[in-house]
């Protein structure tokens, strides 16, 4: 079994990047964001411990990406922000026909993800970013980032979608917080009724493992069989309470959020969603944490806004589901005030 100190290396914060990038710090926590690249986050971190979030090697080779309708996704990874459901991505659109007659789910809005944003506000707590008109989505995101004046171990993630066209459009806002494929995330849930999973068909990838127990789901990690390549899949839930809480690198990175019942969140979607890619070599895959919002119509000039809160804290007890739900119902539900959700 690794311990946080044998895979420390495979996710401090780049070193290399060709991007601008905006620390916002007290004596506790940290955090970097860049106002390029649809203003993304890039790390999160205990001072002085590995970041918790995954950022990819183009933000040193591609820093300056294309932003238009024919542009592809590209591995930038960290925190970025989407507008859901997926399936209607390009659906409501001109800018790229052959995109949306072909009802594409893929890539995201290069206009929301790569275009450069405006700082609106910078102090040495407060980050607020605005982007640009999107012609695909038909929205303009406005993204603040700010140390928490009541806890010094967290920080608000904020997004605002303006409707930017004169008709009526509709979408959720999409939090989507990549992490190391070795984060171990633990999410409330009622029962297994709460929980659907689409896992992978391809040939030589295996399934994701969910697993509910004591009111909490998680994803059984056991080592890939021969002849596996990966284990991939995507995880919709409708939590119990509006948190989920990931182990990595010696600490706990706990997301809360507004909850919402299953009746606003758009069927195609789950208010939390966990998507696994998984490989042998733990550096290769990646854990993505998504959080959506209600689906919401939007008049013209109508916004709409979500809203997370990121907590890191240290945790240096063993990589076992055992220790790790101890600890989530011990001291960190005691300091955190987190719903009472661990059951028999």
């Amino acid at each position: 079994m690794k311990s946080w100190l044998a895979i420390a290396a495979l996710c401090m914060p780049m070193t290399v990047s060709a991007v601008e990038t905006v620390r916002l710090e007290n004596g506790l926590i940290a955090l970097e964001v860049t106002p390029e690249l649809g203003g993304r986050g890039l790390a999160f971190s205990l001072k002085g411990r590995p970041n918790l979030l995954k950022t990819g090697e183009p933000l040193a080779t591609r820093p300056k990406p294309e932003v238009s309708a024919t542009a592809d996704d590209i591995g930038y990874l960290g925190h970025d922000v989407w507008v859901g459901p997926q399936s209607q991505w390009w659906a409501h659109q001109d800018a790229n026909p052959v995109r949306r007659e072909a009802q594409a789910n893929w890539p995201p809005d290069p206009f929301l993800a790569f275009a450069d944003t405006h700082v609106l506000e910078r102090t040495p707590t407060r980050l607020v970013l605005e982007g640009v008109e999107s012609p695909v989505s038909g929205v303009r995101l406005r993204k603040t980032f700010q140390l928490s004046a009541a806890r010094a171990d967290t920080v608000e993630v904020r997004a605002t979608a303006r409707n930017i066209r004169d008709t009526d459009i509709a979408w959720d806002l999409w939090f989507n917080t990549r992490t190391p494929s070795y984060m171990r995330v633990y999410v409330p849930v009622a029962g297994d009724e709460d929980v659907r999973v689409q896992s992978s068909t391809e040939q030589g990838i295996e399934s994701v493992l969910p697993r509910v127990e004591r009111g909490l789901f998680s994803l059984d990690r056991p080592a890939l069989a021969e002849g596996s390549s990966a284990r991939r899949g995507k995880v919709l839930i409708q939590p119990a309470a509006g948190w989920m809480a990931g182990f990595a690198s010696g600490q706990l990175f706990l997301i809360r959020f507004p909850y919402h019942p299953r009746s606003l969140i758009h069927p195609e979607q789950g208010q939390v969603e966990l998507y696994l890619d998984e490989h042998a070599d733990a550096a290769a895959g990646l854990l993505e944490m998504e959080v959506h919002a209600p689906y919401r119509t939007l008049k013209p000039g109508e916004e709409m806004e979500a809203v997370e809160w990121w907590t890191a804290m240290p945790y240096d007890g063993p990589d076992t589901r055992e220790a790790q739900v101890a600890f989530l119902c011990g001291e960190a539900a005691e300091r955190m005030g987190l719903a009472n959700f661990c059951g028999e």
